[in-house]
């Protein structure tokens, strides 16, 4: 998960590859409430990993449930079996659950709450007090719950007053809700009522038009799973059948996410395929998935996708282009429906999209956000109360480098970040990326590892300088606040020799192709401090003094060199790359948009080198490092093959009295202005 205070994407021009699915955000929450409400224990698998499921799962455990890991996206949970949650006897103070933004734990935790007994406050980040529950809260007052508001009327966070028992509950009439502001009223609920349902028929009423039906059906489907009978009629009332009680199934399997599949079935069909591919694989959810948002593939078809598929994975490439404007009633895809307005940029005319009230009472309000960021990008919007009209811009030159703010709702970064498709080969910027925790943490790791760009729009910034300038430290810190790839191009030959000692390849010029061959290949990565050989830390390993002769000596030979400059070039992706070394910007990457030759005083060098070996138990004097330093950047200056000097086009940066906190809001300040949206 990146947490970046934003990411800048370059130009996107291709898409394809195989692309796997995290499970379902709202199957994930689902299954792990009703495991909790069941008798037994419950195994669930390939269960999302995300900020939603994990309020969800920190709530359960304060319940009583006992929850234990089973290796990646797996778990067992034994459940409740109905009974009263668990409340800390020590405190006569109410049990509170923190619920951040999580729709799908808020309403149907308060339903099952304020049906099990006990006293709780339940609250979230400050979006979820603006996000409505008055329906619900007066679906189950009319029962005879005790629920306050703690805030605003209507909305979270509220508290159950349950402490003495639930009371007296009126179950001789229909439970009445409304429909038409939240689909999750009805699915609380359905969920909860199961649990007064042990002798007699319990009845739920809907006043007025149910919105995002799709999800009702996925509650339903899942009711049966976990043993629950029902019966409705139309979209208008639902019984719980009498006897009805949660049973776990033994095993629940989560489905990959459908609303997260539409991101990657619009870049399909809006990309082409690269050279040699056909197209983009989509793998965990199929044609035949119980959840309504894929349904998005009609829609993505009627704009100009072509779409196969089987029961468990998707097929996707670009058939119409321009893609189609389409005019659509959204209820039964109201989440997903938000890609379609992203893919409204690259269609032939104006796009409409109806129905979509329920936008307003989301994680933001997302017809006003998606106009305003629509807008920023060069299209024309028009929205009301439950609709939204896109017209694309008129040309390549009306389209925008746009910074696209979030408003911490996942889906906005998600669907937006599509615009990095456009066809002015502009960059676009997304503003807390990290949003997409919600539901899809690694999603934009998953965009670029099936999205293709050109390589001079890949960018790259150069720190250079003398040994012991610090230039390992800025690079790191400048990649991780970028979100980029790091080189440290001063390991490689390390890690070359380190790599042939392993393979027991001698190191002269009688094996200097079977060498490079090695060096070509090395599978290293860089991170913040630590530097991993085929997923191994050898951060320690490549600093022997041992190791370092062999650098020496593999580095005399020209295929290995050839091979190692390749190799560097290659670091060269998705989003970007910071490179750190001697001559990055003079022979490496000469076309670099920022080269920073990064100095200090030879003193100033030796004092902190110092620092660092005595930190480490080594022995030496400050004098005796500054004559190491001195003669070696003189070693450096003069050597024949890339000299260490600064790039024509180099800023050049003292940082002897610099913090490294300085240093890097410097070199940032200096990116920023070069960007075509850093006003």
């Amino acid at each position: 998960m990146r947490r970046t205070a934003f990411l800048d994407l370059p130009p996107l021009r291709t898409v394809g590859g195989t692309v796997q699915l995290p499970g379902s955000k709202s199957i994930s929450n689902r299954i792990l409430l009703l495991a909790a409400l069941s008798e037994g224990t419950t195994e669930v698998r390939d269960l999302l990993d995300s900020d939603d499921t994990r309020v969800m799962l920190d709530a359960l455990r304060q319940l009583g449930c006992i929850i234990e890991p089973l290796g990646e996206r797996a778990l067992r949970i034994t459940g409740l079996g109905g009974r009263t949650a668990h409340v800390p006897e020590a405190s006569p103070a109410p049990t509170r659950l923190f619920l951040g933004n999580a729709g799908t734990a808020m309403r149907p935790l308060t339903a099952a709450l304020a049906l099990m007994g006990g006293e709780f406050e339940l609250s979230g980040v400050p979006r979820m007090h603006e996000r409505p529950i008055g329906d619900l809260v007066d679906a189950l007052g009319a029962l005879g719950c005790r629920i306050h508001y703690l805030g605003t009327p209507g909305f979270p966070p509220l508290r159950i007053a349950h402490g003495g028992g639930v009371p007296p509950l009126r179950l001789d009439v229909p439970v009445r809700v409304r429909g038409d502001v939240s689909s999750q009223f009805l699915t609380a609920l359905l969920m909860a009522l199961p649990l007064m349902a042990q002798t007699r028929d319990v009845v739920i009423e809907v006043v007025g038009e149910l919105i995002s039906k799709p999800y009702i059906e996925i509650t339903l489907a899942l009711l049966a799973r976990f043993g629950i009978r029902w019966q409705r009629e139309g979209w208008q009332r639902f019984t719980i059948t009498a006897g009805s009680r949660y049973r776990s199934p033994g095993v629940a399997h989560v489905e990959a996410d459908a609303s997260s599949a539409s991101y990657f079935i619009a870049a399909g069909a809006i990309a082409a395929s690269p050279e040699g591919q056909n197209g983009l694989e989509i793998q965990g959810v199929g044609l035949t998935s119980i959840q309504g948002d894929i349904r998005f593939i009609e829609a993505a078809r009627a704009m100009g996708a072509q779409i196969t598929g089987s029961d468990n994975s998707l097929h996707v490439r670009r058939g119409a282009w321009p893609l189609k404007a389409i005019t659509l009633d959204c209820n039964h895809i109201p989440d997903a429906a938000m890609t379609l307005a992203a893919m409204a940029l690259y269609a032939d005319g104006t796009t409409q999209l109806t129905n979509i009230a329920s936008w307003r009472v989301k994680e933001t309000d997302r017809i006003a956000a998606m106009v305003a960021e629509l807008t920023k990008l060069g299209a024309t919007c028009e929205a009301g109360d439950d609709f939204l009209r896109v017209t694309p811009p008129a040309s390549n030159t009306h389209w925008r480098a746009a910074r696209i703010h979030t408003y911490d709702d996942h889906r906005m970064a998600m669907c937006l970040s599509l615009a990095a498709f456009n066809p002015a080969h502009l960059p676009v910027r997304i503003e807390d990326p990290g949003c997409v925790a919600k539901t899809y943490p690694g999603y934009f790791d998953a965009l670029f590892q099936v999205a293709q760009a050109d390589p001079e729009d890949i960018p790259v910034i150069c720190i250079d300088g003398p040994t012991a300038s610090g230039k390992g430290t800025l690079a790191a810190e400048a990649a991780a606040r970028l979100g980029y790839h790091l080189l440290d191009s001063g390991a490689l030959y390390r890690l070359t020799a380190l790599a042939a000692s392993a393979s027991a390849i001698p190191l002269d010029a009688g094996h200097e192709a079977q060498l490079a061959s090695l060096a070509a290949a090395l599978p290293v990565r860089f991170l913040p401090e630590r530097i991993l050989l085929d997923g191994r830390d050898v951060t320690q390993a490549i600093r022997t003094e041992e190791v370092g002769m062999q650098a020496s000596q593999v580095s005399q030979l020209p295929r290995v060199r050839a091979a190692l400059v390749a190799l560097q070039h290659g670091f060269r992706r998705l989003l970007g790359l910071v490179a750190d070394g001697r001559d990055m910007g003079t022979v490496i990457f000469p076309h670099a948009p920022l080269k920073v030759y990064l100095t200090a005083s030879s003193q100033c060098r030796a004092e902190r080198r110092y620092k660092q070996l005595i930190s480490k138990g080594i022995d030496t004097t400050i004098a005796t490092l500054r004559a190491d330093l001195e003669a070696r950047d003189a070693r450096d200056m003069q050597r024949s093959a890339a000299p260490l000097r600064p790039a024509e086009d180099a800023l050049l940066l003292d940082s002897s009295v610099l913090t490294i906190d300085e240093t890097v809001a410097r070199v940032l300040q200096w990116w920023q202005a070069r960007r075509p949206f850093s006003a």
